[in-house]
């Protein structure tokens, strides 16, 4: 414990560092949305120690220069990949439950609860990032912020077009009043209607983004293949300067591709 609380201590005092603070205030928003507890700051300073690491680990095990590198590259994009990764679970999970807290808040309001105390139903009946965000917008609102801007700040934390068609529904219901429990239930009808039709979308595209996946795999495969059973061969693509340069072409054409069948496939609802 005391390790861990001494790496804490140090992380957050090399993130607030001006130069690493600089740097990660354009990280804070990603990782705000992803729900990782670390400032953007800290975040690079994380992200420079794998760096390091990963480089220094690799130079002293191969004795390569040029790996090490390579290495140290590799290691700097994998924590951005695995924010966007946590990111899109979080805001996929999100919407799933967001229907649920439709419904809840509707039938509170319609038993007689008020808007609060239908959002402290929605946190004490739902685990996860709904009943955390909810949770965190009561706690802003009991410590003095205007439920308003409460509102608006959860918006912006989870930058879901799902919850940004309530929170607006909830805005406008205020200011000029109306039967919040049925604009919710309108609400929460178009969400359930949307997800089913991304589900069904995701069924009709299953065919084509495994494709993709295989076609994209089988060169590494036949790679790792010819590695294990003709290295000689094999290595002319990284020895050969004509051969680096086919092997760069096949690794952009391989991005190239794997961008272009997910555009395709990612139809917007």
């Amino acid at each position: 414990m005391e390790f861990r609380k001494f790496w804490r201590d140090l992380l957050k005092w090399a993130g607030s560092l001006s130069a690493t603070r600089s740097l990660g205030k354009f990280l804070d928003k990603k990782l705000a949305e992803a729900d990782i507890p670390l400032k953007g700051g800290e975040f690079i300073v994380l992200v420079a120690v794998l760096v390091l690491g990963a480089c220094l680990f690799t130079l002293a095990v191969t004795f390569d220069l040029r790996a090490g590198v390579l290495a140290g590259a590799a290691a700097g994009v994998v924590p951005f990949v695995a924010v966007n990764s946590r990111r899109e679970r979080w805001l996929s999970l999100f919407n799933a439950q967001m229907c649920d807290a439709l419904t809840i808040l509707a039938n509170s309001l319609r038993s007689g609860f008020s808007f609060l105390q239908s959002m402290d139903l929605v946190k004490k009946e739902l685990q996860g990032p709904v009943g955390k965000e909810f949770g965190r917008t009561i706690s802003e609102i009991n410590l003095g912020t205007p439920t308003e801007e409460a509102m608006k700040n959860m918006a912006e934390r989870v930058n879901s077009r799902d919850l940004d068609l309530v929170v607006t529904a909830v805005l406008v219901q205020r200011q000029v009043g109306g039967n919040l429990s049925e604009v919710l239930d309108n609400i929460a009808s178009v969400i359930r209607d949307r997800v089913r039709i991304k589900r069904e979308i995701r069924a009709m595209t299953a065919q084509g983004r495994m494709s993709g996946l295989i076609i994209g795999m089988l060169p590494v495969m036949l790679g790792v293949f010819l590695f294990v059973t003709r290295p000689s061969y094999i290595m002319e693509l990284f020895t050969d300067p004509v051969g680096r340069a086919m092997l760069m072409t096949a690794v952009m054409g391989e991005a190239v591709g794997f961008w272009l069948i997910r555009k395709i496939v990612d139809i917007d609802v």
